[in-house]
């Protein structure tokens, strides 16, 4: 009796059979669709419109999105594909090819994850990858307060987490709740606080 073993599928062969219709994310060489409750999409959405304003308030070069794939490698070397649940990019890197498909091989700025039931892949699996990418700031807005209890504390508490790169290429974690403002290096003059967020 023969065993096949399915293929592992590239980043390339991901563009490429990837369905039309939908959101998808290429995790551990396989096709994944991503879901999102209702609950889920507008606290990604009040981002969304909130870093546009923000853009054209501050005639910031960046454009948003919520549809980008970019190309990260985990620690064993496997390619991911990668859809952030929102996406800050340098608007000459995404304008320099517009002819082409969401997807992306260029760095982003500003990577956000929205928690949900695959808490584990932002706090762990994206956050490791998207640190060896070189993304220079990196949101988890955990809203559902069902991460880590390292992070969220105990009881846990609905937080938003913003990782910034150190000199040495590492992942420093600062925590906003409540009534506090945001501190984003990115956005360095956004008034958005925790709360805000969190309840969208």
């Amino acid at each position: 009796m023969k065993t096949y073993i399915k293929q592992k599928l590239t980043f390339e062969q991901f563009l490429e059979e990837c369905p039309e219709s939908g959101l998808y994310e290429l995790v551990d060489g396989e096709i994944v669709e991503v879901r999102a409750t209702r609950n889920h999409d507008d606290v990604a959405n009040f981002l969304l419109f909130g870093f546009n304003d923000e853009i054209r308030r501050q005639n910031l070069n960046y454009v948003v999105n919520n549809t980008a794939v970019f190309k990260t490698i985990t620690a064993n070397g496997i390619e991911q594909g990668r859809k952030p649940d929102v996406s800050v990019i340098d608007k000459d890197r995404w304008r320099s090819n517009r002819s082409a498909y969401s997807a992306l091989e260029e760095l982003i700025q500003l990577a956000i994850e929205v928690t949900s039931t695959n808490w584990e892949d932002d706090y762990i699996d994206k956050l490791d990858e998207y640190q060896r990418l070189g993304i220079t700031e990196y949101w988890i807005v955990d809203y559902l307060a069902i991460g880590l209890r390292e992070y969220l504390g105990n009881p846990k508490v609905p937080a938003v987490f913003v990782f910034l790169l150190d000199a040495e290429g590492k992942y420093q974690r600062t925590q906003f709740r409540g009534s506090e403002r945001i501190v984003s290096q990115t956005f360095p003059k956004l008034a958005l606080t925790a709360e805000q967020i969190l309840t969208a």
